[in-house]
């Protein structure tokens, strides 16, 4: 999708759009009426969310499966003005012992791998007390895993899952990385336990197409900020991009980022690849990470099946900031650097390095521009 630079002046520049961008294009182009471009370097819109109809006419996302939850009553109410949503309780399973196994963990968890019989939650809540191993202050990702599974299910389910998506350990790693997994103490299956949870009807490149599709929005793909800066008149700039690749004169050290490999296989007249829409593979003889088959999202109807094997790596388009000492302190860094830039304003996970759900960066969004768009703007 490319429209060409139309506007001699823009009072918005908008580097990025994806879920950040978009939001925040949408919000200036509609409410304050100013006029903004938005680019990409990518050769389409939607960021990481980006989706197609693939050869086996199945809704594809290019760079990993998105599933939207959230419990913020703003957010929900903002998305649903832009297209439908279908309800979808995502589910996780894992492949552990030649087991398919529940994640989170939940009581079928612990009875597959632990060999236990735990019938109910009293039961459920005693059996994590006896194996979580308390600490006083937990130090890294390592440390809070154990204090919330103990070490049977880590070194089983997480240690080397967590090597295989980081290149380090969970000792290596920020506490944050590991904080965010879930636990049920019962037989619930579900992934997340938002209020809601669902997908765009018809993908989300359609979304985010619909929240760009306002007059006073130009769209740029295949542009990239460092090379259109200084050809274009423009007031504000937002950058969602890599924060170091901004300052990237400045000297300091580059932040670490984690990218996929996505190994697409298609296969013709076969119904289901695998019983669940998502398989974890933890173990460290595997060298995916996980199979995703896109077929089971929104139950979409095919002779054919497309599934997707993700091998995490250092190289290639940047998707995880790596939080551990190292980065954390590169980053306050750069973040320095941000607040004084003039007229720039830094948000979304690769300009802040900071890991984000969909709808936190869509809250986030919000919140920004709630906070600036009268005095700022």
């Amino acid at each position: 999708m490319r429209k060409t630079i139309s506007h001699k002046n823009y009072d918005l520049l908008v580097v990025g759009a994806g879920l950040t961008g978009a939001v925040l294009a949408e919000r200036y182009a509609s409410q304050r009426n100013k006029k903004v471009l938005v680019i990409d370097k990518r050769e389409h819109i939607g960021g990481n969310c980006y989706d197609y109809i693939d050869e086996n006419g199945i809704l594809v996302s290019k760079y990993g499966a998105h599933l939207f939850h959230t419990n913020y009553e703003d957010v929900w109410a903002y998305i649903s003005e832009f297209c439908e949503w279908q309800r979808w309780d995502h589910q996780v399973l894992s492949y552990i012992e030649g087991k398919l196994v529940n994640v989170p963990v939940n009581i079928n968890t612990v009875n597959a791998l632990c060999g236990t019989h735990i019938k109910d939650e009293n039961e459920m809540n005693q059996w994590l007390e006896n194996v979580q191993v308390k600490k006083g202050k937990i130090n890294n990702s390592k440390e809070m895993a154990e204090s919330r599974v103990g070490e049977e299910l880590y070194k089983k389910m997480i240690r080397n899952y967590t090597f295989k998506q980081w290149n380090k350990y969970p000792e290596e790693l920020d506490p944050s990385v590991l904080a965010r997994i879930p636990i049920r103490n019962n037989f619930d299956v579900r992934y997340f336990n938002d209020r809601y949870q669902a997908l765009p009807k018809n993908g989300y490149t359609h979304f985010i197409r619909t929240l760009l599709a306002h007059n006073n929005i130009t769209i740029s793909t295949k542009s990239d900020y460092f090379e259109i800066k200084d050809k274009v008149n423009y007031g504000k700039v937002i950058y969602t991009g890599p924060i170091d690749r901004y300052f990237d004169k400045s000297g300091l050290e580059k932040l670490e980022y984690r990218s996929i490999q996505f190994n697409i296989e298609h296969y013709k007249s076969m119904n289901f690849y695998q019983t669940n829409s998502v398989v974890n593979y933890p173990e460290e003889d595997v060298p995916y990470t996980r199979i995703v088959e896109y077929k089971h999202f929104l139950n979409q109807q095919s002779k054919h099946t497309t599934i997707v094997k993700e091998i995490t790596n250092d190289s290639g388009e940047p998707y995880y900031p790596v939080p551990n000492s190292r980065n954390i302190a590169i980053y306050e860094q750069y973040k320095k650097l941000a607040e004084i830039e003039k007229d720039v304003y830094f948000i979304g996970r690769l300009a802040n390095y900071n890991y984000v759900n969909m709808d936190q960066a869509i809250k986030n969004s919000l919140d920004f521009y709630y906070d600036h768009c009268e005095s700022d703007f």
